[in-house]
């Protein structure tokens, strides 16, 4: 009887010490499915929230005007002047469609719906047709960053006229023009086609794309081969004693290193000592590989061992030397994963800011670089410089920049899986 009742207690014992066991199971489950859409739903706002800001970033509001290219204007001696008064050309043909505006004042707030752009796209395309002198063509010309705002609704027309940057007159003529049909979106180039500009509508990326292009030429060229290099030796042909375990331990560690560090020793090594051009492609591309070097030689070391021994053994069975062994059989089939490694290094290296802010990339660059030696900046500062900037048209190109960077590093992963599913060997 009384091993009846110890066997019974034993059973509740065990029962209620399962309830409570699933019931932390249960707990830790939902907990994780909440954490993990918490997650989700942060990301989705993020996405939402960028997409919504930077989607109209790539269409900039246009003017349709009647421009005459009048010969005593533009070309008094016959030939096209490149330094005639452009300027004025576009003006009266904007204020030809408001006749009735013949205050100074007001002509001033006319003019200013116009980019500063419009006069140099109207010299460009005399330039390339000499052919249109004499004639009146209708022209669509870049309108100014307030206009576009406008038409985009990212003003408030129901505030007061002096909480905005648009007159109450400016918007009696904006919203004549759009009744007239001289007011449309169209696709923004220039803001791939431009550089930086203090003007919003002119402001472009390409002066931060190539400045990055040329970055990470820089980069994969020298982290690349030295990377795989060292991967190559630490695995196949160095001693195993306390200086190799020395060397690996502070390539884990370099790994971890915040990436601001790498960023003051490019400074004080590659310009203050080496006198290398400031705010350069070339200091930038030798800064991120210093940053990308220790992933990509713990990504090719983790592929060298991936390659089964016996393949290494089979080798050295027929009698080939190490050298052979390695180059021949080791490296070509660790060589997708060394390239997956790469890449994903290098999609670390293209989102990185702060040790291009220490080399002095965060310079205001116009000009679009031809070479890694000229002045540049990158796209990830390029963000930054927006971001920083009060005009409210930024922050849209901000968002749309953000979308382009997202978009690259996208890609680079995608090319990472897919070329791992392409090539990776299953033994």
């Amino acid at each position: 009887m009384m091993n009846s009742n110890l066997g019974q207690t034993t059973r509740h014992r065990v029962e209620a010490s399962l309830k409570r066991r699933y019931a932390k199971e249960r707990r830790f489950k939902a907990a994780g499915i909440a954490a993990t859409f918490t997650g989700l739903a942060f990301l989705a706002i993020f996405f939402v929230n960028l997409v919504s800001q930077g989607t109209s970033a790539f269409q900039q509001t246009m003017i349709s005007l009647e421009i005459n290219f009048d010969r005593t204007a533009l070309a008094p001696d016959g030939d096209v002047d490149p330094n005639a008064d452009y300027e004025a050309v576009v003006r009266d043909s904007l204020r030809s469609l408001f006749p009735d505006v013949t205050d100074r004042r007001e002509r001033r707030q006319l003019s200013s719906l116009l980019s500063v752009s419009a006069s140099y796209d109207v010299k460009d395309m005399l330039a390339a047709d000499p052919t249109l002198l004499g004639s009146t063509q209708t022209v669509w010309l870049s309108a100014s960053a307030n206009v576009d705002m406008v038409i985009k609704g990212n003003i408030n027309r129901d505030v007061p006229q002096d909480l905005r940057t648009v007159s109450d007159l400016q918007l009696l003529w904006i919203d004549e023009l759009l009744a007239a049909g001289r007011l449309e979106k169209k696709f923004n180039t220039a803001l791939f086609t431009n550089g930086d500009s203090r003007e919003p509508e002119l402001a472009g990326i390409r002066g931060a794309l190539m400045g990055t292009f040329y970055m990470l030429l820089v980069t994969i060229a020298l982290a690349f081969p030295l990377g795989v290099a060292a991967a190559i030796y630490l695995e196949e042909f160095a001693p195993r004693n306390r200086w190799s375990d020395l060397i690996e331990v502070n390539i884990n560690n370099l790994a971890a290193v915040p990436s601001i560090v790498f960023g003051l020793l490019g400074l004080a090594v590659f310009i203050n000592w080496m006198s290398l051009p400031r705010s350069a492609p070339l200091v930038g591309g030798l800064v991120l590989s210093l940053l990308t070097l220790p992933v990509i030689i713990i990504a090719s070391r983790a592929a060298i061992q991936a390659v089964p021994p016996s393949i290494k053994e089979a080798a050295f069975g027929l009698g080939a030397s190490r050298m052979q062994v390695v180059f021949h059989h080791v490296l070509p089939l660790a060589m997708p994963g060394m390239l997956t490694g790469a890449i994903i290094g290098m999609a670390r290296s293209l989102g990185e800011t702060a040790p291009l802010l220490m080399i002095g990339m965060v310079a205001f660059i116009v000009d679009v670089p031809g070479s890694v030696t000229d002045p540049a900046t990158a796209l990830p500062v390029q963000i930054y410089l927006w971001a920083d900037s009060p005009e409210r048209a930024f922050a849209e190109r901000t968002s749309a920049a953000i979308i382009v960077l997202l978009a690259f590093l996208l890609l680079m992963n995608l090319a990472a899986v897919l070329m791992r599913k392409r090539f990776e060997k299953r033994w």
